[in-house]
């Protein structure tokens, strides 16, 4: 009996054993990687239709089709995606697919397609495919799946695919829909993130329906999505697909009571597909010493609110670039003004459109400017250079000089300043020059210095007295800022602001180098003041928080306006003022900010 025990014992944990061993090899199985050719049919006639699909569970690049020898595409390759959740497995599915019409009678062979997933190259096998003379009835009814693949096309068009660096480059993404199908709804699967390129969504508020031909076929056609890229490095760049999730009515064979088509809701995933643009490095042939990155066709004009005026009075000067082109990535010459007249910090004003041609609108800095003498001042010439893209060439436009005339006013010191030996004239003493000179002063003889019983003694006595107090208190407040654990990273992070502050300081004059630093200390300002941690930070929720602590809009304007010059900074060229005023900027708004935080 004990040995029968045993034997029964050995069974189940053999078996056991066996079921684990499956599951565990049905599970590495499961996480195989496959990709694999499947044919509607391996025998069809000269009239029928052959559909391949090539299908891979998990998604890859560089997907490469065969020749299709001794076929036509009528339609593709169309892409369907499929992913799920079961128990807690994802399962994911996709398949691009190939509608086929053959060209003549014969064997031929579906040659083996390539694809590269997570770096490794992976092909399908080839399958033979016999066609045969017409058939009396060509292939079975299409299936609702087959009409919607034939039926949408999602098409990426791009205006240039040789731009220069910074011009502008539209991109239209359009959907095709054959007139025997209508599109109820569709829903993003997949943004372009457009990486290397300054981009400008242009809201599309409307989507109209359009007659237009896709492959020389009636079509209709909807504008989906518009936006404008800049390129910011030059070089092969890639701009990523949009993927959507169309959901559309298919009408079908079927009647309904009425006499009425039945129509079969569905829905299929449709991708753009990838774009690759070349993008022209600018021409370092005739590049101006002050060329600052602006690409476009511009207009430049310096002006004034007036040219005379009263000392002590203010007028404004006008900086403005006018035109087409990358508006908001460039930076504007700033005026060289005579010492003897105070400028204030320029207000930047901007009022730029953007349309599927590229931006187009007007950028101006206003400087205040308010003289203390009298006399007549120039404003100079001031230069401004940008690539014309259209022409290929650098273009250079100078202002015109201004003179300032301030009429009345004190006379400049240096003015009145004349020569030791011109116009010499006898001092003739009035006998008042000494008037001023006190001949009584009321002094008083020095007694007989008395330390012991005079105040200065018995300050000192008692002041041993009064520095006990002085002391329990001040021990008490070290205790009190030691126990504070959060005052104490706040104080560290301000430490570590100024730090970041001073190394930006440091760094004037290298542009990548100083804006890193500043943007650093921007950052650990905040962190310390709000107590948010850095992954937290975004323009939007900066804005929201500090308008929440009651900080005023202007302080709140000027530190997201730092924010950009740091990202700018990125792909524009900044001069050494400009970064001396950022720093100064910077410094403004920590310490309005300390004072309302």
């Amino acid at each position: 009996m004990k040995v029968l025990k045993g034997n029964i014992l050995f069974i189940l944990g053999m078996l056991l054993f066996t079921g684990l061993h499956s599951h565990a090899q049905d599970d590495a199985e499961a996480e195989e990687i496959t990709f694999t050719m499947n044919l509607s049919k391996e025998e069809l006639g000269l009239n029928e239709r052959l559909r391949v699909d090539f299908t891979m569970n998990k998604d890859g690049d560089n997907f490469k089709p065969p020749q299709f020898n001794g076929f036509n595409v009528v339609m593709g390759p169309s892409q369907s995606i499929s992913s799920s959740w079961v128990n807690g497995k994802r399962s994911f599915s996709k398949t691009y697919t190939y509608i086929l019409v053959p060209t003549a009678r014969g064997s031929f062979t579906i040659n083996q397609a390539t694809i590269e997933i997570d770096g490794q190259t992976y092909k399908t096998t080839p399958k033979q495919v016999e066609v045969t003379a017409a058939v009396d009835k060509p292939n079975s009814q299409k299936t609702v799946d087959d009409v919607a693949d034939e039926s949408l096309h999602l098409v990426a068009e791009v205006s240039k695919g040789n731009p220069y660096l910074n011009e502008a480059v539209t991109v239209v993404y359009k959907l095709y829909v054959s007139p025997n199908i209508s599109v109820t709804n569709y829903r993003p699967l997949d943004n372009p993130t457009y990486n290397n390129f300054w981009s400008q969504d242009i809201p599309v508020t409307k989507h109209t329906a359009q007659n237009g031909t896709y492959q020389g076929k009636p079509y209709r056609y909807v504008v989906l999505k518009r936006v404008v890229l800049y390129p910011q490095r030059s070089g092969q760049l890639d701009i990523e697909p949009l993927s959507l999730e169309i959901f559309v009515d298919v009408p079908t064979n079927r009647r309904d009571f009425f006499g009425g088509r039945i129509y079969t809701s569905t829905s299929k995933t449709v991708s753009a597909g990838s774009r690759t643009i070349n993008v022209k490095p600018l021409p370092e042939a005739g590049k101006p010493a002050n060329f600052s990155g602006a690409v476009g066709d511009f207009d430049f004009s310096v002006s004034t609110s007036k040219t005379q005026l009263n000392a002590s009075e203010s007028l404004q000067a006008k900086v403005e670039v006018t035109g087409k082109g990358n508006l908001k990535l460039f930076q504007l010459p700033e005026p060289e003004l005579p010492s003897s007249l105070e400028v204030y910090d320029p207000e930047y004003e901007e009022s730029i459109n953007t349309y599927s041609t590229g931006m187009e609108g007007k950028v101006a800095n206003n400087y205040t400017i308010v003289p203390s003498f009298r006399g007549k001042y120039p404003i100079p010439s001031i230069s401004f250079s940008y690539f014309n893209p259209s022409t290929g060439n650098y273009k250079t436009i100078n202002s015109e000089e201004i003179n300032i005339e301030v009429i009345e006013g004190p006379t400049s010191g240096s003015a009145n300043i004349t020569s030791p030996s011109a116009n010499k004239q006898l001092v003739v003493p009035t006998g008042e020059q000494f008037h001023f000179i006190n001949i009584n002063p009321n002094l008083s003889p020095i007694g007989i210095d008395r330390f012991f019983g005079s105040r200065l003694f018995f300050i000192l006595l008692l002041a041993p007295l009064l520095l006990i107090p002085i002391a329990i208190f001040t021990f008490k407040k070290r205790e009190a800022i030691a126990s504070d654990v959060v005052g104490n990273k706040i104080k560290k992070a301000n430490k570590l602001a100024r730090k970041y502050l001073s190394t930006a300081k440091k760094e004037l004059g290298n542009k990548e180098a100083f804006y890193v630093a500043l943007e650093k200390g921007l950052h650990n300002y905040l962190k310390a003041k709000l107590h948010i941690e850095t992954s937290e930070f975004s323009k939007d929720k900066i804005t929201s928080i500090l308008s929440e602590k009651n900080v005023g809009q202007k302080d709140v304007d000027g530190f997201i306006a730092l924010l950009t010059s740091c990202e700018m900074a990125r792909y524009s060229p900044f001069s050494n003022v400009q970064m001396q005023q950022d720093y100064e900027k910077a410094s403004e708004v920590i310490s309005n900010l300390d004072k309302q935080l």
